[in-house]
């Protein structure tokens, strides 16, 4: 909770006025009954029409007054509940943005949009009830009891019986729902995971006709959420039933005292009306005592699985403390004796050791599964090696600090990523001070000019994951984006599968020109054929490394590759 308590401390002066504006609209109400009684013993039994108009001018001016103060609680706990929420969800999206790769892996996409979503509105929920509610109602009760107990101690003695017991049954009916109630959000949780699936592999789906089987796996988890909602709700709706079974035997209770005690004339006819009102109001704030608790019950709940994320440590700026000053001769990347390894699974890199100089380009070919994208990975350290070392310029990239790491290295990943708005906006991302020139020159250094000029220029449009380009396009800009950023260290992992030969071809002659370090990494041989150095991976493990003659005279691995797809290309 630690985590809501401070996001609240922001609004702290809201949660103040929100519960003592709600207190003030509960002394309103709690003096009700005691005018309405003297309407009775007064205003009505001695005929005096001057009072009756005094005190019902006085009930007016209470209702008006009760509605203002409740008016103004509203206010202040809704802004302290909007605002916690923001907060929350600001937080939530920082540390997301501290995770590493491995962590985003772990947590998964559903799960962290279910906490950005619907787990805040819970908690906002959860804090704009508690301010309104969590001490008026527990104020009304008791004030009630105390008002009961003012207008007649012995009929108020039946409120000593019948509060204890109402209690009883609010608190174990509200601790049987809260688990299940936590049940209902784990189950709510597959259903979004479903739908973001679903939504995501849209086309895979339609494209293999599996609509119905979608259809029914959704289905069952649908109809899994609704029998665990349908059960904590039959079981919450007990509240109102033995509530109001228990409050209708005070009532006939205390309308049989109370006659008895009037009839002997040591009550009048107004206090039993007045104490009939105070029992009705300790029913009504009990139910909503009963649903805050329930509400309370599942902020709760949301705030945990809230903080369990906001707990986590995020991926630390620098790993290893110790910096030493880089070498002018060293290599722009090294590799001695790495392997790494996925949470829960066997060694994807085994043993890999290799040097890329400054101005090289590096080929990086292998089989699916061979280990190539994990390889390059390591090298911004987007995942940490488990044994050997990666150096970058002569340092560890453990030991450079992650932003300016992130400088050095140009990423352009498998699947080309682009974001709502113009070419030009995604190409800032590279550098956001980049000039006119430097976003063109780098737009003509990815091939990429013809798709600019479609657009009608760097302004044009670009959709929500850049949906309105092709793949091609779409790759040729994400590499122009990673240019103009003029990396030192610049990666191509597989991000030309979607171009033909001559613009792959056009592209590799242009990143020639670069004078930085680039590793490709490509399914095809032939676009590797002219790197510096190429690395043959297989099952993880290096099992070739040099040029393309080189290779094809030494290594078994890139000779079956090649082969097999100039036979396929002929």
């Amino acid at each position: 909770m630690k985590h809501l308590f401070r996001c609240l401390k922001v609004y702290r002066k809201e949660a103040i006025f929100a519960p003592l504006f709600k207190l003030l609209e509960a002394c309103m109400e709690l003096t009700v009954p005691l005018v309405v009684a003297a309407i009775i013993d007064v205003g009505i039994a001695g005929g005096d029409r001057g009072y009756l108009v005094n005190a019902c001018l006085l009930l007016v001016a209470f209702g008006a007054l009760g509605l203002a103060f409740a008016l103004t609680a509203q206010y202040f706990a809704a802004k302290a509940a909007v605002g916690t929420a923001a907060e929350l969800r600001l937080r939530l999206f920082s540390k997301l943005q501290s995770y590493s790769y491995a962590q985003i892996d772990e947590a998964g996409t559903s799960r962290m949009i279910t906490r950005m979503t619907s787990d805040v509105n819970q908690v906002q929920t959860g804090v704009n009830m508690t301010l309104r509610l969590f001490l008026r109602s527990p104020f009304i009760v008791f004030g009630a009891m105390a008002m009961a107990f003012a207008v007649d101690p012995k009929s108020a003695l039946v409120f000593v019986a019948v509060i204890p017991l109402l209690a009883v049954i609010v608190y174990t009916v509200m601790g049987v729902c809260i688990p299940l109630y936590k049940r209902v959000q784990e189950r709510l949780e597959k259903v979004y995971l479903s739908t973001r699936e679903n939504l995501a592999g849209v086309r895979v789906i339609r494209a293999f006709s599996l609509e119905e089987s979608e259809q029914e796996e959704f289905a069952e988890r649908a109809e899994a959420l609704k029998k665990s909602q349908k059960r904590a709700g039959r079981i919450a709706a007990l509240t109102g039933p033995f509530t109001y079974a228990v409050v209708n035997i005070a009532l006939i209770a205390l309308l049989y005292v109370g006659a008895v005690r009037v009839n002997g004339g040591s009550l009048a006819q107004g206090n039993v009306v007045a104490l009939y009102g105070y029992l009705s109001q300790i029913l009504v704030e009990l139910i909503k005592l009963a649903n805050l608790i329930v509400t309370i019950a599942k902020a709760v709940s949301c705030q945990k699985r809230i903080g369990a994320v906001l707990d986590g440590e995020g991926e630390r700026s620098v790993l290893s403390p110790q910096r030493v000053p880089a070498k002018a001769d060293a290599p722009a990347v090294l590799f001695e004796d790495v392997s790494f390894s996925y949470a829960g699974g066997g060694n994807v890199l085994d043993g890999v050791g290799f040097t890329a100089e400054k101005g090289e380009t590096v080929g990086i070919l292998g089989g699916t599964g061979s280990g190539k994208s994990t390889l390059v990975n390591l090298i911004p350290r987007f995942y940490e090696r488990t044994a050997g070392r990666v150096e970058v310029c002569g340092e560890d990239v453990n030991a450079i600090p992650a932003r300016a790491l992130h400088e050095k290295v140009g990423v352009v990943p498998q699947k080309a990523a682009l974001f709502k708005g113009t070419i030009r906006s995604n190409l800032l991302w590279g550098n956001e001070n980049a000039t006119e020139e430097e976003l063109l020159r780098a737009v003509r250094l990815a091939q990429a000019e013809d798709v600019v000029a479609a657009k009608g220029g760097l302004d044009g449009e670009i959709a929500q994951e850049g949906k309105n380009l092709s793949g091609g396009q779409r790759q040729r800009l994400t590499i122009a984006r990673a240019l103009v950023k003029d990396p030192e260290i610049l990666i191509l992992d597989d991000s030309s599968s979607a171009l033909d030969y001559a613009t792959d071809k056009a592209l590799r002659r242009a990143l020639k020109t670069l004078g930085c370090t680039v590793f490709l990494v490509s399914q095809r041989a032939t676009s590797l054929m002219h790197a510096d150095k190429i690395l043959v991976l297989d099952d993880g493990r290096l099992v070739g490394m040099g040029t393309h003659e080189t290779l094809l005279e030494t290594c078994e691995v890139y000779r079956e590759i090649y082969r097999s797809q100039v036979r396929e290309g002929a």
